[in-house]
C-alpha cells in the first residue's frame, strides 16, 4: 500500500509544483489572461490540453465499458473526430480568429443579436453543469474507489465513498479553474495528458503480454480469434452504433464538439496566433487516432477474460480490467492519472463555463461597464457556484441502463445540434436572418427532447440528430423567406479586428488525417 500511496501522492503533487512553477510571474488581473491564457498558448499545449478536457472517466469507464458490450465500432466516436478537426482547423477557427471573438455566443451576437447570444450562453452552461460534469465527477468517483477502496477503509457504504470522493475531486478541480484560470488548466492538462497516455497504455500493454506469454501480437492475436465480431468496425443496424450515423447525425456532433464547444475551442481563443490555433487542432486529430488503444482496446480485452458476465453493469468493466492485470505498486500512479483525467476535464469545462457566465451573461446583461477586475472576481465566484451545482447532480448519474458514455451522448444532443444548426447557418448562410436563427434553435431544443425523452421515438437518436439538423435547416430558411428583416450584411464584410496569416501545411495535414481515418475503417471492416 505504501508504493500506491506513494506513486498517487508523487505524480499528483509534480503536476501541482510543475503548474505552479509556469504560472509563478502570471498576474491573473485581466479578463485575456484569466479567460484566454494571455494569448499565449502553442500548438503541443493547446493539443494536450484539448485531448484532456475531451478524454476522461467517462471514457476510459464509460468507452472501454461499451466496447466489452458492443464491440469495436465505438471506436467511432473518437477516429472520426480528427475529420471534424481538420474541418474546424480550415474553416472555423480562422473566422472566430480573425473575428477576435473570446466566446462562441459572442460570435452568434455579432452574426444576429445579443438575446440568442444569451439564450445559447445558458444552454452551454446548462449542458457543461447538468450533464457532462457531473457524469465526469461519478466516473472518476467510482475509478479511484476501485483503486483505495475507501469504502472499506473509512468503513462506509459504496454508494457513501462515492459521493465523499464526487466531493473531494470537485474541490480539488475547482481550486484550478478558479485560482489559475485557463493557463493554469493548461498546462496541468498537458502534464496529465502524457501521464494519461502512458498509464492508459499500460493496461493493455500488460495484458496483451501477459495472453501471448510474453508476446503482445500473440496477445492480441488470441483475443481477437476469441470473438472475431467483437473487432468489426461496421455497427449492424440495430447495434448500438449502426454504421449509417457516420452519414447522419455523428459528424455534426463531431463538427460541434471540435469547432464550436467553447469548452474545447477556447484553448485555441488562447493561442499565440491563427498558425498555432492550427497546429493545436491538426495535432489533437493525430491523437485522437491513438486514443482508442486506451479508451476501447482494454473493452475488448475485457471480453476475453470476463466474457459476458457483466453485460449488465458494463461501466464496472474497466476498474476490474486494471486490478486483475496491473501490478499493485503501479495502482498509486494509475490512480493519479484517473485523478488527472478527472481534473482536467473538470477544471476545463469549469473554467468555460465561468467564461461564458461572466462575458456572456453577467457583462452583457447585468453590467455592461464591468471592469476587468470585476469579471475575474466574478469569474472565480461563479466557478464555486457552479462546481457545486455539479458536485450536488453528480450521484443522481448513477447506474446509467446503457453505460455512462451513452447517457451523455444523448443528453448532449439535446443542446449541440441546435447550436452547432445556428452557428453553421450564421457563418455561411447570409439568407438566414435573426428571425430564422431563433426559430430553428426553439424548434430543434423542442424536437430532440419530444422525440427522445417523451415519445420516444424507435428511432437512433444519432439519426434524430442528422433529421433534426435538416428540419432545423428547413424552419430557419422558410421563417427568414416569411419574415424578412434586414441582415447584418456588415458582419460579412467588417473589418476583421485581429489580422493573421493561416498555417501554410494546414490543408496537407489535414488530407493526411482524413486519409488515415477512411484507411482504418477500410482494414477493420
Amino acid at each position: 500500500m505504501f508504493y500506491t500511496y506513494l506513486g498517487f501522492f508523487g505524480f499528483t503533487l509534480f503536476v501541482i509544483l510543475y503548474t505552479t512553477y509556469k504560472l509563478r510571474k502570471d498576474k491573473f488581473t485581466t479578463s485575456k489572461g484569466y479567460f484566454l491564457a494571455g494569448k499565449s498558448l502553442t500548438g503541443p499545449i493547446i493539443a494536450g490540453s484539448m485531448i484532456l478536457t475531451n478524454i476522461s472517466t467517462e471514457h476510459l469507464i464509460g468507452m472501454n465499458g461499451s466496447s466489452y458490450k458492443n464491440g469495436i465500432i465505438i471506436i467511432a466516436w473518437e477516429v472520426t473526430s480528427a475529420i471534424a478537426l481538420v474541418i474546424a482547423a480550415i474553416y472555423f477557427i480562422p473566422k472566430f480568429i480573425k473575428l477576435g471573438i473570446t466566446t462562441i455566443p459572442e460570435f452568434l451576437e455579432r452574426r444576429f443579436d445579443g438575446v440568442i447570444r444569451s439564450v445559447v450562453a445558458f444552454l452551454l452552461m446548462s449542458s457543461f453543469v447538468i450533464t457532462l460534469l457531473p457524469i465526469v465527477l461519478y466516473s472518476g468517483a467510482i475509478n479511484i474507489e476501485s483503486v483505495f477502496d475507501f469504502s472499506a477503509i473509512f468503513d462506509v457504504s459504496k454508494s457513501e465513498s462515492l459521493i465523499y470522493t464526487v466531493l473531494t475531486i470537485g474541490v480539488i478541480g475547482s481550486m484550478y479553474a478558479i485560482f489559475g484560470g485557463l493557463k493554469a488548466v493548461a498546462y496541468s492538462d498537458s502534464l496529465n495528458g502524457i501521464g494519461l497516455m502512458l498509464g492508459g497504455l499500460l493496461i493493455p500493454t500488460i495484458a496483451l503480454y501477459q495472453i501471448g506469454n510474453g508476446n503482445m501480437f500473440d496477445g492480441l492475436s488470441t483475443v481477437y480469434h476469441f470473438a472475431p465480431d467483437k473487432f468489426d468496425i461496421i455497427g449492424k443496424p440495430d447495434s448500438v452504433l449502426p454504421f449509417s450515423v457516420l452519414f447522419t447525425g455523428l459528424m455534426i456532433n463531431q463538427l460541434y464538439f471540435w469547432g464550436m464547444n467553447q469548452a474545447i475551442i477556447q484553448r485555441a481563443f488562447g493561442a499565440k496566433n491563427l498558425v498555432e490555433a492550427q497546429k493545436g487542432l491538426i495535432y489533437t486529430g493525430v491523437l485522437k487516432l491513438f486514443v482508442p488503444a486506451i479508451i476501447v482496446l482494454p473493452g475488448l480485452i475485457a471480453y476475453y477474460y470476463f466474457q459476458d458476465t457483466y453485460y449488465a453493469t458494463p461501466d464496472l468493466i474497466y476498474p476490474m480490467l486494471v486490478k486483475k492485470v496491473l501490478p499493485s505498486y503501479l495502482f498509486g500512479f494509475f490512480a493519479a492519472v484517473i485523478l488527472g483525467a478527472v481534473l482536467s476535464t473538470f477544471n476545463s469545462v469549469l473554467n468555460s463555463a465561468s467564461t461564458i457566465f461572466c462575458l456572456d451573461i453577467y457583462k452583457k446583461i447585468f453590467n455592461k461597464n464591468a471592469s476587468d477586475a470585476k469579471l475575474v472576481k466574478y469569474g472565480k465566484i461563479s466557478s464555486v457556484i457552479l462546481a457545486l451545482i455539479a458536485i450536488a447532480v453528480a450521484p443522481m448519474v448513477a447506474y446509467a441502463p446503457d453505460g455512462l458514455y451513452q447517457l451523455l451522448q444523448e443528453l448532449n444532443g439535446i443542446f449541440f445540434i441546435p447550436i452547432s444548426s445556428i452557428i453553421i447557418a450564421g457563418i455561411f448562410f447570409k439568407q438566414i436572418n435573426t428571425k430564422g436563427a431563433k426559430a430553428g434553435l426553439f424548434f430543434g431544443f423542442t424536437f430532440y427532447i419530444l422525440t427522445t425523452f417523451v415519445l420516444k421515438v424507435n428511432i437512433h437518436f444519432v439519426h434524430l440528430w442528422g433529421i433534426e439538423f435538416l428540419l432545423n435547416f428547413t424552419i430557419m430558411f422558410l421563417v427568414s423567406k416569411m419574415y424578412p428583416s434586414e441582415i447584418k450584411t456588415d458582419y460579412y464584410s467588417m473589418k476583421q479586428e485581429v489580422v493573421e496569416k493561416s498555417w501554410p501545411k494546414v490543408k496537407l495535414y489535414g488530407s493526411i488525417l482524413v486519409a488515415l481515418t477512411v484507411l482504418i475503417y477500410i482494414l477493420l471492416s
